[in-house]
């Protein structure tokens, strides 16, 4: 071959700058975008076709590698302000992103960058050019599995040592991740949600007092407590029973976060144990509903693949009402398991699985999704409503 020749080839084949490696050897390779290095996690995907700055800085998403099924991400760049993150020291969610295309320039008029300088700066490595709808069927058939991500701009791998780091990553069953993303100290929250025109606002004028337990918790949720009407204090993980009582909740807020709840539950589960016998109204969503079942008695499962989206339909067994919800949970609630006085709320229209619950004679409830919607539908901001009233019912008893 001619040097011509030569130059052609590599005009025609772009280098390989970016790879994807499961625990099964299954290789993809593609062009790096964002950070570079690798990381190892558990490859999933995401179907929501907005959102995706919230969802890469989920903490829900720690330990995590997300592919979107929707092929165009970030078209509308970046902002300082979609993002769900609430300590900047913490993790910042996801371990890496695969997207079937690559990034253009951001058109809308809230960016303030490309998305790749963004991922950049978050330090998330990603993937691009592969077939992400492929990836999705693998996944779905095979159940989620570990992987590692890899992006050198010279296309120097290892490829030996990074199958081999997939296959000896133990994976998420077992794994308590709460203390990278949990909060290192108690804090206030006053600001509301996003509207049109005026930005963020404050709740000035609180008239009762939540207290969040930071397992994981984001940005969208505290603002939608504080539009409730509540001062919002925020608190770590590990905050003992008495230390929160101290603070004279009018009501307890379990949040989101990642890992494997069980794990989380040995240090978590005496505290809302002892919250709910002390009559103290709870309200819990994603890791906060699988440890609060976890506390009545019930057990946990790890999912085939999960549920990662914006588009789930949960029906309120109640109502007989269909909610399209907001989802990001590996493992889930064993609805087999749920015991006396323990009353199922909401499944899941997918698979039937458990999407809540609430404890009979007690002001103590919880839902699997995530009802804040960001990004996500609207449909379950009632529950914070719902929240405010056993918080008042509360007040009066």
């Amino acid at each position: 071959m001619t040097q011509t020749q030569a130059d052609a080839a590599a005009w025609s084949e772009p280098r390989t700058t970016a790879l994807l490696v499961l625990a099964d050897g299954t290789l993809l390779e593609g062009f790096g975008l964002g950070a570079t290095g690798h990381a190892v996690g558990e490859a999933c995907f995401n179907t929501a076709m907005t959102g995706y700055q919230e969802i890469l800085t989920d903490p829900s998403y720690a330990g995590q590698i997300i592919t979107f099924t929707f092929p165009h991400i970030g078209n509308v760049g970046a902002n300082d302000e979609d993002i769900e993150t609430v300590s900047m020291a913490a993790t910042p969610g996801a371990r890496g992103v695969v997207l079937r295309a690559d990034i253009t320039n951001p058109s809308n008029y809230r960016a303030t960058r490309h998305l790749d300088h963004w991922l950049k700066n978050r330090g998330i490595i990603g993937l691009c050019g592969v077939d992400t709808r492929a990836l999705t069927r693998l996944i779905r058939d095979r159940g989620a599995a570990n992987a590692v991500i890899a992006h050198a701009p010279d296309g120097d791998f290892d490829r030996a040592r990074l199958a081999r780091e997939a296959r000896e990553w133990p994976g998420l069953l077992g794994m308590d991740l709460v203390p990278l993303v949990t909060c290192a100290q108690r804090f206030t929250w006053d600001e509301t949600p996003w509207r049109w025109g005026g930005g963020y606002g404050r709740q000035r004028h609180p008239t009762h007092h939540v207290v969040a337990i930071d397992y994981g918790i984001k940005r969208n949720i505290l603002r939608r407590i504080a539009a409730t009407g509540a001062r919002v204090t925020v608190i770590p993980a590990t905050t003992g029973a008495d230390d929160i009582v101290a603070l004279k909740p009018d009501g307890v807020f379990l949040s989101n976060g990642p890992g494997d709840p069980a794990a989380t539950g040995s240090y978590a589960v005496p505290v809302i144990r002892a919250l709910i016998e002390r009559n103290v109204p709870i309200f819990g969503i994603c890791l906060g509903h699988q440890m609060l079942a976890l506390a009545l008695g019930a057990r946990t499962i790890k999912m085939h693949q999960g549920h990662h989206g914006a588009n789930h339909p949960v029906k309120d067994l109640a109502s007989g009402k269909v909610e399209i919800t907001s989802m990001n949970h590996g493992f889930a609630v064993d609805r087999a398991t749920l015991g006396p006085g323990v009353r199922e709320t909401h499944i899941s229209l997918f698979d039937e699985s458990n999407c809540g619950i609430a404890l009979a004679g007690r002001p103590v409830f919880s839902v699997q999704y995530h009802p804040e919607a960001s990004p996500g539908p609207r449909d379950s901001h009632y529950l914070f409503e719902y929240f405010v009233k056993l918080m008042q019912s509360g007040k009066q008893t």
